[in-house]
């Protein structure tokens, strides 16, 4: 199939940017949801192709594609679409660390929920609340029938 140039480097360019592409397996779609300009079946197409090189790999899902970049898909893409060695796609990036956050093992954290023997919310332990129940057990079966 021939796909136009700007089209391959609009496809290209998305992918390496994300680093992932998902693809339904629409062919008569007119337009991909996150790639201006091409349509469904030429995104298809070069996924397929690529992948056929080894420069993808393809996890097929409830007629989705999910196209995943390998290692030598970045070297591929990178010398296509002439990008320096310092641009990697988003998944290789590296994450910020955690937030700081409260310490869970301490007591100091909310005081909402940190009453009961076991800490957490009161209501749910042995020795709790237990207004939301009654005290002989719940419906069905043997649990809280009539008073005997």
């Amino acid at each position: 199939m021939f796909i136009p140039k700007a089209n391959r480097i609009a496809v290209f360019s998305y992918l390496f940017k994300e680093g992932v592409c998902v693809v339904k397996k629409d062919s008569v779609s007119p337009t991909h949801p996150q790639i201006e300009g091409c349509t469904n079946l030429e995104v298809m197409c070069l996924m397929k192709s690529l992948n056929s090189k080894g420069y993808i790999r393809i996890t097929f899902n409830w007629m989705y594609n999910y196209c995943y970049l390998t290692a030598e898909g970045i070297d591929y893409l990178r010398t296509y679409l002439a990008l320096p060695e310092s641009i990697v796609p988003n998944t290789h990036k590296k994450a910020a660390g955690r937030p700081e956050g409260r310490d869970r093992e301490s007591g100091d954290g909310d005081k909402k929920y940190s009453g009961g023997e076991g800490g957490g919310r009161p209501a749910f332990r042995s020795g709790g609340d237990r207004e939301y129940r009654g005290a002989r057990g719940g419906f069905g079966r043997g649990g809280g029938g009539q008073d005997e």
